[in-house]
């Protein structure tokens, strides 16, 4: 698979289908590892080291993961990205990338020596983390309406997979929406001034990043802005018979 470019604005609904089909992908081969030392060779690692045991954990390469551990390998990118307080959107391709050719070296079992490396490099993908939202004002809005955004574009190409979690997210950014006007409004930035309204929401995802799993820190938006009224995926077009 050659590299592509998933975190431009144009791109996001990409990202699912890299990452749902690269855990579907692994196989059974590859040579012995090392833990690198370079935070991209590091998140790229520990990405494909969390596809490997979340896959050994299911039955059927046909069985999708569940939401937290598919959210988990989503997750290395993100916290590279988030090294730059602004959001580094190079520094996250650069590990989607790195995944694509680490996945042969990485997996049947040469994976698991590197579990607890993982760990210590990340603690904040840690499936048992808790979740604090931001204190500040406006940034729990603001991290909670990034990533349920970036979510819901990133697992919604497999909405049969997980449509339940997807119309949460999708509830969660509608109801923010206001708010996060007036945040915008409140540090002085205009409605129209586009990249400046794009850089506070890379800074929000950044921090949303460091929170743990996203699914986790969703949930915990989701206790904290629960949606006014249920909002529904589009139906899909029936097939007729032949």
């Amino acid at each position: 698979m050659r590299g592509q470019q998933y975190w431009g604005d144009a791109d996001m609904p990409n990202h699912s289908v890299f990452f749902v089909g690269f855990s579907l992908a692994l196989s059974a081969c590859g040579s012995k590892p090392g833990f690198p030392e370079n935070v991209i060779e590091q998140a790229a690692t520990c990405a494909v080291v969390a596809a490997s045991d979340a896959r050994s954990t299911v039955k059927s390469l046909d069985t999708p993961l569940p939401l937290a551990r598919q959210s988990q390998i989503i997750q290395y990118a993100l916290i590279a990205g988030a090294r730059d307080p602004g959001f580094s959107r190079d520094n996250a391709n650069a590990v989607v990338n790195r995944m694509q050719s680490l996945q042969e070296r990485i997996t049947g079992d040469k994976w698991v020596p590197l579990v607890a490396p993982c760990k210590a490099a990340f603690p904040e993908a840690e499936l048992g983390r808790g979740v604090a939202l931001p204190a500040a004002p406006g940034e729990a809005e603001m991290a909670c309406y990034a990533l349920g955004d970036f979510m819901s574009r990133a697992l919604g190409a497999y909405e049969d997979a997980y449509r339940a979690q997807l119309i949460q997210y999708g509830g969660l950014t509608r109801k923010l929406e206001p708010v996060i006007e007036t945040v915008m409004t409140d540090r002085g930035i205009k409605a129209g001034a586009d990249k400046e309204r794009r850089a506070e929401k890379n800074k929000a995802l950044a921090t949303a990043a460091k929170l743990g799993t996203p699914s986790k820190v969703l949930d915990v938006c989701l206790e904290r802005f629960p949606p006014d009224t249920e909002v529904k995926l589009p139906e899909k077009p029936k097939v007729s018979a032949l």
